[in-house]
C-alpha cells in the first residue's frame, strides 16, 4: 500500500512508473518480507502465544536452529512473494492516479456538491485509494500462494508455481470476497488518512509538492490507519488461504471458530508487529519510487 503519488501528466512515462514502482517494491521485498512472514504466523497460529511458544510459532523447524538459519527460516515463499509484490507496487502506484483521474474528470462536481471543495478533494482521494483495492483482487493468485509457503508449505507437496496453477485454477481465488471487503476499507483509510493528515495537520493544499517529511508523517497516519480498519478482515483471509488447497474453508466458519475458541482479540493478531513495519515500509517505497520514476524517465 502506498500513499497517493502525483499524476505526472506529460512528465512520468507509463514505462518509467512501471519500472521505478517495480523496482522499489523488489528492494521493499528484500528488506520486509521476513517481517511479513512472522506477522502471517502469528495470525495463522491458534493457540494462545506466550513467551516460551513464540519461537516456535515464528520460526517452525528453525526454532532451535543457530541464528543464521533462524532468520532465513523467516524467507519461505520469496519467489512469489516478488512476484505478488511488485505487480501490487505497479498495481497500486499507477491505478490509484487513474482512478482518481477518472472519478475528477466525471463525478468532481458530485464530491464537491457533497462534500465541499477541500473534503470532496480528500474524499475523491480516499475513493480512488479503495477502488485501487478493490481492484488489487487480481493478484490473489500471488498472495495466496506466498502466505501458503509462509505458513503451510506442505500444501506444495513439491509441485511447481506452473503445475499448481495448472491443477487447483480458482481454488488459488479462495476468499476473494473477504479479500475485496478487506481491501475497500483498507484502502480507503490509507489514502484518505494520508490525505487529511496532509491536508489538516501539515497544511498541504498539493499533494504532489508535499516534503519528504510530511509524505512521511501522513504515510504513517495513513498505513496505521489502514492496517487497524483491515485487521480483524485480514486476519480471517489469511486463516482461509493457508489452508491446504483440497481444504475448503468458508469465511464464516473462520470466524465463529475464532470467537469460539480464542476471542474476538485473535482479530488482531500480528497487528503489533506489521504496524511496526509498516511506517518505514511505506516511507521507503514512496521514497525510492519518487527517486527512481524521474529517473528512469530520463531514458524511457
Amino acid at each position: 500500500m502506498s500513499p497517493p503519488m502525483s499524476s505526472g501528466k506529460g512528465k512520468d512515462s507509463a514505462a518509467a512508473r512501471i519500472l521505478g514502482s517495480g523496482a522499489s517494491g523488489v528492494a521493499e521485498l528484500l528488506i520486509f518480507h521476513p517481517v511479513d512472514t512472522v506477522a502471517k504466523r502469528l495470525m495463522s497460529n491458534k493457540a494462545k502465544v506466550t513467551f516460551s511458544t513464540l519461537s516456535p510459532i515464528i520460526f517452525r523447524d528453525a526454532s532451535a536452529a543457530p541464528l543464521g538459519r533462524k532468520f532465513l527460516s523467516l524467507f519461505p515463499g520469496l519467489g512469489y512473494a516478488a512476484g505478488y509484490k511488485v505487480a501490487q507496487r505497479i498495481y497500486k502506484f499507477g491505478g490509484q492516479p487513474w482512478f482518481n483521474d477518472i472519478i475528477n474528470k466525471h463525478f468532481k462536481i458530485n464530491f464537491t456538491n457533497t462534500f465541499g471543495e477541500r473534503k470532496g478533494k480528500m474524499m475523491m482521494q480516499a475513493t480512488a485509494g479503495s477502488l485501487t483495492g478493490i481492484g488489487e483482487v487480481v493478484l490473489l493468485p500471488l498472495d495466496a500462494l506466498k502466505i501458503k509457503r509462509q505458513v503451510n508449505p506442505e500444501a506444495f507437496r513439491g509441485r511447481g508455481v506452473i503445475r499448481i496453477f495448472l491443477e487447483e485454477g480458482t481454488t488459488l481465488y479462495r476468499g476473494w470476497g473477504w479479500t475485496m471487503a478487506r481491501n475497500a476499507p483498507g484502502s480507503f483509510s490509507l489514502f484518505g488518512a494520508s490525505a487529511v493528515t496532509k491536508e489538516y495537520v501539515l497544511g498541504v493544499t498539493d499533494y504532489s509538492k508535499a516534503t519528504w517529511t510530511q509524505n512521511f508523517i501522513a504515510s504513517v497516519a495513513g498505513a496505521v490507519a489502514s492496517i487497524t480498519v483491515a485487521a480483524p478482515l485480514d486476519t480471517v483471509k489469511t486463516r482461509i488461504q493457508n489452508a491446504n488447497f483440497e481444504r475448503k474453508v468458508h469465511g464464516i466458519t473462520v470466524v465463529k471458530e475464532l470467537i469460539k475458541h480464542e476471542g474476538p482479540t485473535a482479530f488482531f493478531k500480528g497487528l503489533t508487529p506489521k504496524i511496526l513495519v509498516v511506517g518505514p515500509k511505506l516511507v521507503f517505497s514512496y521514497t525510492l519510487a519518487q527517486s527512481l520514476i524521474p529517473l528512469f524517465s530520463q531514458y524511457v
